[in-house]
C-alpha cells in the first residue's frame, strides 16, 4: 500500500482568507500560526480569521487543521507547566479551543524548553515539567476524543540541534505525541556570521557547524523519537549575509553580518535567482542551493532541494514535511514540488 505522507503547512491567520483551494488540495495538514499562552491558558482571541476554517473544509473536508501554540518570542509555557494547576489548566484551554473553533488538534511550538534567548520565562524544570504538560493535555484530548468517537492530534515543533534534546525528555515525550515536526531550517543565521546553508539536507565539506537535517534525523531517533513519527521542515524563505569575501561563492566564509531573514521564495524566484547580478550554485554534498553576488549571500530551499528532502522521506521511512510558510510563495511553486515529491510515484 502507498505511505500515507504527511504534507503540513504552517499557514498565518492573515492568509488563511487569502489561500486557494488549488493549494489547499495540496495539504494534508495546516497548522495555523498562532495561538498564545496566556496566565496558564490557550487563547486566541488576537486571530481574526479563524471563521475561515468553515470555508477550507469546505473546499477539502479530508484536511486535518491544527491550531499551533507559541513561535519565537512567544512566552508563557514555563508558567503554565511548571504547577500541575497550570498544565491542568492549559489542557482545559486546549479542548476548549477545539470545541470553539472546530479544530482536529493542537501543535505546540515551545521555543524552547530550559531556554531564554527568545527573551521568555526558562527554567532548568522545564525539561521534566514539558513532559508532563504534554502528558496532562494529550490525556484532556483523549477524554474528549472518546466522547467525541475520535481522536485528536497534539504535534510539537522541535530545534533541530542538540540543545533541543538537551531541554527536553523526547524519549519519552514523544509517547505523548503523534509526531514530531522538526525545524530543520534557521540551522543558521541570525547567531552566526559564518556562512552557510540554513534548511541544508546534509553537511558538507568545510562547513564547521554539522548540522543538517540528516543529522537532525539522527539525533532525535537516538533520544528515542521513532522514525515513522519524524516530520522534517522545508523553508519558504530564505537567510541572508551581507560583507562576504568572493571565496567559494561566498560559502562558509566569515560575513560582516550575521544571517538575517532574507527574501522569501516568490521574491527570490522574480528577483534574484540568476538575475540582477545574483549566481544560483548548488551544493551536491548538501543538496541545497544558494545565490551569491560577490558581497550577499543567500541560502533558501528550492524545487530541487526539496525533491531531495521528498526522497530522503521515503529512503528513510519519515512520516513527511512540513514548511515555514505558506505566505512566503504566493506563486506556489515550493508547494506543488512536495505535492510532486510525496504524491506521486
Amino acid at each position: 500500500m502507498k505511505p500515507d505522507y504527511k504534507t503540513i503547512g504552517y499557514v498565518g491567520d492573515k492568509d488563511l482568507p487569502v489561500m486557494t483551494q488549488a493549494d489547499l488540495l495540496k495539504l494534508t495538514h495546516i497548522n495555523i500560526a498562532f495561538g498564545h499562552v496566556r496566565d496558564d491558558e490557550i487563547v486566541t482571541d488576537h486571530l481574526a480569521h479563524l471563521g475561515r476554517l468553515s470555508h477550507l473544509r469546505a473546499w477539502h473536508p479530508e484536511v486535518t487543521i491544527l491550531l499551533s501554540v507559541g513561535g519565537w518570542s512567544a512566552g508563557g509555557f514555563s508558567e503554565a507547566a511548571s504547577t500541575a494547576e497550570g498544565r491542568q489548566a492549559m489542557a482545559r484551554s486546549a479542548v476548549r479551543a477545539i470545541e470553539e473553533h472546530g479544530l482536529d488538534g493542537i501543535d505546540l511550538d515551545w521555543e524552547y524548553p530550559c531556554y531564554a534567548a527568545a527573551g521568555i520565562a526558562a527554567s532548568p524544570d522545564d525539561r521534566a515539567n514539558f513532559t508532563l504538560l504534554l502528558r496532562d493535555i494529550r490525556e484532556a484530548l483523549d477524554a474528549k476524543g472518546s466522547a467525541d468517537g475520535r481522536h485528536y492530534l497534539l504535534t510539537i515543533a522541535a530545534g533541530a540541534d542538540q540543545y533541543y534534546i538537551d531541554g527536553t525528555e523526547m524519549g519519552e515525550a514523544q509517547r505523548y505525541l503523534d509526531y514530531v515536526q522538526l525545524m530543520t531550517y534557521d540551522m543558521r543565521g541570525g547567531f552566526q556570521t559564518l556562512t552557510g546553508h540554513h534548511t541544508n539536507l546534509y553537511a558538507s565539506t568545510g562547513d564547521l557547524f554539522r548540522i543538517s537535517t540528516d543529522a537532525s534525523v539522527r539525533l532525535f531517533e537516538q533520544a528515542g523519537v521513532p522514525r515513522e513519527k519524524i516530520v522534517i521542515g522545508a523553508a519558504f524563505y530564505s537567510r541572508m549575509w551581507r560583507e562576504v569575501p568572493g571565496v567559494q561563492a561566498g560559502l562558509h566564509q566569515m560575513a560582516g553580518t550575521s544571517g538575517g531573514y532574507g527574501p522569501h521564495y516568490d521574491e527570490l524566484a522574480t528577483d534574484y535567482i540568476d538575475r540582477n547580478g545574483y549566481v544560483r550554485h548548488w551544493d551536491e554534498e548538501a543538496k541545497s542551493p544558494y545565490l551569491f553576488n560577490g558581497s550577499t549571500f543567500i541560502s533558501y530551499d528550492d524545487e530541487k532541494s526539496i525533491a531531495e528532502k521528498c526522497d530522503y522521506i521515503r529512503r528513510e521511512g519519515l512520516l513527511g514535511l512540513m514548511f515555514w510558510e505558506y505566505g512566503c510563495d504566493r506563486s506556489g511553486v515550493l508547494l506543488e514540488a512536495i505535492r510532486k515529491g510525496l504524491h506521486t510515484s
